[in-house]
């Protein structure tokens, strides 16, 4: 398990583009038949990618549960969202299968002790690509197909932002303790991502960006907004952005990406904005 540390915003202005790769740039996820997993020090986070190949995939293959968490299975005292980007798969919890299709997802309440994954064709293997927060209570584990997602359009195409938000874990849709996931989708021909830009002090985010087309990438720009950096994305790599850090991207192409949040409020319109052009 990779762990990633907590990391203040005076620290990030002396980075190099290498340390803030490092730091906040999750790559490799999806490795035939095992579990990637990162685990971020900023609200607990743990971001996963499993690709299931010729084996059924437990998602505590690899991990020292013990050591890391200290608990006696992976769930005990987390709850977790779990989407499919790749071919037909299941994810089982506890003994009852889930068919996911691609960009289906799943949300695991806290509790889970047995969650493992199979792809439906190994030609053709889901990509199961999930993050998972600490939780204080259960909830109901229950699937949500990208037809039952809440959605909601944002942009416009004169500003290169149009695209729809589909909220799939999130207040509106069912309840969790702090996990909220969706998946957002750009209109070919547009690139950017939530401009203006805003940052939010109860809580962090992480962006995974899919669907970049070949020979192309995304810039996920970062930092305070007066101190902004920025990483440069492929695709199926996965952004870690603390409360203090905006949070947005220009693609060379159009693109999805998910969101997943946790922290003290799931509220969506919590956030604190920033006028385009006080951003340095």
């Amino acid at each position: 398990m990779n762990i990633r540390y907590s990391t203040g915003p005076n620290d990030i202005k002396h980075y190099s583009t290498q340390q803030l790769r490092d730091e906040f740039l999750v790559s490799g996820l999806f490795q035939a038949d095992e579990v990637s997993a990162t685990y971020s020090h900023v609200d607990r986070a743990v971001v996963v990618g499993i690709m299931p190949v010729k084996e059924i995939v437990n998602i505590e293959k690899g991990m020292d549960v013990w050591k890391n968490f200290g608990t006696h299975f992976f769930l005990e005292r987390r709850e977790m969202g779990i989407f499919n980007i790749g071919g037909t798969g299941s994810c089982t919890v506890d003994g009852k299968e889930y068919q996911l299709a691609t960009q289906d997802c799943i949300y695991i309440t806290k509790g889970a002790k047995e969650v493992s994954f199979a792809s439906e064709n190994a030609a053709n293997p889901a990509k199961f690509y999930g993050v998972s927060y600490p939780a204080h209570t259960s909830h109901e584990t229950r699937f949500i197909s990208i037809r039952e997602a809440a959605k909601k359009p944002l942009g416009e195409q004169m500003t290169s932002n149009k695209r729809v938000i589909n909220q799939f874990i999130h207040p509106n849709v069912l309840p969790t303790c702090q996990l909220s996931m969706g998946l957002t989708i750009l209109e070919e021909g547009n690139v950017w991502n939530t401009m203006p830009v805003h940052t939010h002090e109860r809580r962090m985010e992480v962006y995974f960006y899919f669907n970049i087309k070949d020979g192309n990438v995304v810039f996920h720009f970062m930092g305070q907004p007066q101190e902004t950096r920025h990483i440069v994305m492929k695709n199926e790599d996965a952004v870690i952005s603390p409360s203090y850090s905006i949070h947005a991207g220009c693609g060379t192409a159009s693109y999805a990406f998910i969101w997943a949040m946790g922290g003290e409020n799931q509220a969506f319109d919590d956030m604190d904005g920033v006028a385009t052009g006080d951003i340095r």
